[in-house]
């Protein structure tokens, strides 16, 4: 990359946005924006009022991935261990580091005008089990609290960081999407992963299976559509962050 993400994301800021809304979404391992910029025409082809969403698909850091041989590649944080079951290892340097550069691409954009109560931030695989560290997962002690966003949405993703996350922001919808013949995540994330997080006192969870493996679908992207349209431009809901 020519310039850092802070950087990257400092100079998105600058200018101003007329949309309503906003959707930061995360690529997967290897990947990169390019793989899911199809997003911003498929979104508002299912509910036209995605429109006015502005659609931000911000690159991974390339680093080394230990279960490719160390070998670099665009990725949001380390993987040991291949499929990816539950409990396996976590690289938490790098999620934490991932966190960092998605609450700079949230505050780019309530800088352009977007306030983040109308901010959902998700992923597919890697970057779903980011963006739900993103929207759950507590700002340590010696950082503000992170104000709620819009919604969360994992497409084929897990919870990572599981033993130790206290859950933030319970009232953030969620979205979470998988493939029953997954064999990269296995489909046992979504059930614990979601059982984890209502435990945390999560309650507003969509939970979508499909008869498919470690991709997508149009009737996953049809769900997600209208799930967006609810937790972005559901004007009747009671928030108590309009002010951010």
């Amino acid at each position: 990359m020519s310039m850092s993400a802070s950087a990257a994301a400092a100079a998105a800021s600058s200018s101003t946005t007329t949309k309503k809304a906003g959707l930061i979404f995360l690529h997967g391992l290897g990947d990169g924006p390019s793989g899911w910029r199809a997003l911003a025409k498929q979104l508002p082809a299912l509910q036209p009022i995605l429109a006015d969403v502005e659609y931000v698909f911000p690159q991974s850091p390339t680093i080394p991935i230990s279960i490719n041989g160390g070998m670099r590649m665009p990725g949001w944080f380390d993987l040991y261990q291949w499929p990816i079951s539950v409990g396996d290892p976590d690289d938490k340097v790098g999620k934490i580091a991932a966190i960092q550069q998605m609450e700079g691409e949230i505050q780019a954009m309530v800088q352009r005008g977007i306030p983040r109560h109308k901010i959902a931030v998700g992923g597919f695989s890697q970057g779903g089990a980011i963006a739900l560290l993103t929207a759950y997962y507590s700002a340590p002690p010696e950082q503000a609290p992170r104000p709620p966003l819009a919604g969360c949405v994992s497409l084929s993703g897990w919870l990572t960081l599981s033993n130790e996350i206290k859950v933030a922001n319970p009232s953030t919808p969620l979205f979470w999407a998988h493939g029953k013949y997954d064999d990269k995540v296995l489909f046992a994330h979504q059930k614990f992963g979601s059982d984890t997080l209502k435990s945390g006192g999560v309650t507003d969870i969509t939970q979508k299976e499909y008869p498919m493996g470690h991709e997508s679908s149009r009737d996953e992207l049809i769900e997600l559509a209208s799930f967006l349209k609810r937790v972005l431009f559901d004007d009747t809901k009671d928030n108590n962050n309009k002010e951010l």
